[in-house]
């Protein structure tokens, strides 16, 4: 897992994992949205993991996530579409 910290210092509140090959449910996920909102940072938590791609949901602060689930890649920083997540 990674530790996000800033240039001045200021410690990230989450402690992320940008490693695919160690992902499993239950991690927290640093994940993007394709298309008008990529560059923004969004915070998951996985809820599968499979060969080829993640099942996550949108980090809400709690341990049971309570948004729809979106298919994502299996990337460091994993795609979901921005169907998925406007649901």
């Amino acid at each position: 897992m990674m530790d996000m910290s800033g240039a001045d210092g200021e410690k990230c509140p989450f402690d992320l994992n940008f490693d695919p090959q160690t992902f499993k449910a239950g991690d927290l996920v640093s994940y993007r949205v394709a298309g008008s909102m990529m560059d923004m940072p969004f915070v998951g938590v996985l809820v599968e993991v499979h060969d080829d791609h993640v099942m996550l949901a949108h980090y809400n602060g709690t341990d049971t996530p309570d948004s729809d689930i979106m298919r994502g890649s299996k990337a460091d920083r994993p795609v979901v579409s921005e169907e998925d997540a406007l649901k």
